[in-house]
């Protein structure tokens, strides 16, 4: 699939949408006013030090390797969720919200869809996600999702869920969620 899909999720108006590099100034200046949130773990500074230009060559860059998605609620960006293909069918996944965004159940779900995606469409077979230590929150996230934390380093936990026929059902998009 090399399109630019909208995945919608089960929060009616909350899509994610691929990222192209006239999103390079929304998603900098979204960064640029939640530097304090992003931060706050550590595991977002390169992203906050990212030039305008640097995003939007980032962002310029497409490759069935690495999916970018905004998070938009409601057609607003509150976030960012990507894949990337690091050997196929083993993919990784990062994301972020606002600050604003936090607390409502939105990561779950962008991140619940985006695995769908992965499982689905790309025929995902495991999927790698790292958290900076401290990150309470997106490690109960990735907890409620069935990933299971696989090994401890310095800075950071890794987390891994394998594909079951489960998580694909669970995170398959309903009937009529994805354009």
């Amino acid at each position: 699939m090399t399109g630019s899909p909208i995945l919608s999720t089960t929060r009616p108006g909350l899509v994610l949408k691929r990222l192209t590099s006239d999103h390079a100034s929304a998603i900098h200046e979204l960064v640029q006013h939640n530097r304090a949130h992003l931060t706050a773990h550590g595991d977002f500074s390169e992203l906050v030090a990212a030039t305008m230009d640097a995003l939007s060559a980032e962002l310029a860059r497409r490759s069935d390797r690495q999916w970018r998605f905004g998070v938009f609620l409601d057609g607003a960006l509150v976030g960012r969720a990507d894949l990337i293909g690091v050997a196929p069918p083993k993919y990784s996944i990062g994301y972020w919200l606002a600050k604003s965004a936090t607390g409502q159940g939105f990561a779950t779900l962008a991140v619940e869809r985006l695995l769908g995606f992965a499982f689905e469409d790309l025929n995902a077979t495991n999927v790698f996600a790292g958290v900076s230590h401290g990150n309470e929150r997106s490690e109960a996230l990735l907890s409620r999702l069935g990933f299971e934390s696989v090994e401890r380093f310095e800075t950071y936990t890794r987390f891994h869920l394998r594909a079951s026929q489960a998580d694909r059902e669970r995170c398959a998009p309903s009937e009529g969620n994805s354009n």
